[in-house]
């Protein structure tokens, strides 16, 4: 699914969880809303090399450009970096009996995956943006990703 067939709402804040549930999948509303992950290799955009930007699929904000998106083959959609600073929330995740760096959308507050430091990753940042593709949905040309 792509953005343009998408109704984001005009203000996410203000949606319960009833609300949340009736716009979303139940898969989506699992992942976005109670912070859960997709099986790893089997998301829509795990190995997509198309040009775009992604965006949130539950409010439509901008996330990530396909030119930071990378093959990390960890079975998810990887990028190292944001498209803007402000567009992704990172905080401490100590689920799961480890700690771990939990990203959210900014505009929603919608979980999106996590992401990861290391060096080995082979990329500018040295950062590993591993995020659920069932968080997201890719506007195809839009800018010059």
């Amino acid at each position: 699914m792509t953005s343009t067939d998408r109704d984001y709402p005009a203000d996410p804040g203000a949606l319960t969880d009833a609300d949340w549930r009736e716009r979303l999948s139940a898969a989506e509303f699992r992942v976005l809303r109670r912070a859960g992950t997709e099986a790893p290799f089997t998301g829509e955009y795990t190995d997509t090399t198309t040009p775009g930007i992604y965006r949130c699929r539950a409010c439509g904000t901008e996330l990530f450009r396909s030119d930071s998106k990378f093959a990390s083959h960890c079975g998810w959609p990887s990028f190292f970096t944001p498209l803007a600073g402000d567009s992704v929330i990172e905080r401490v995740d100590d689920s799961l009996g480890m700690r771990r760096v939990e990203v959210l959308c900014a505009n929603c507050h919608s979980h999106l995956g996590h992401v990861f430091a290391g060096e080995g990753y082979d990329t500018p940042t040295d950062l590993r943006y591993c995020i659920n593709s069932v968080c997201l949905d890719l506007d195809q040309g839009s800018g010059d990703a």
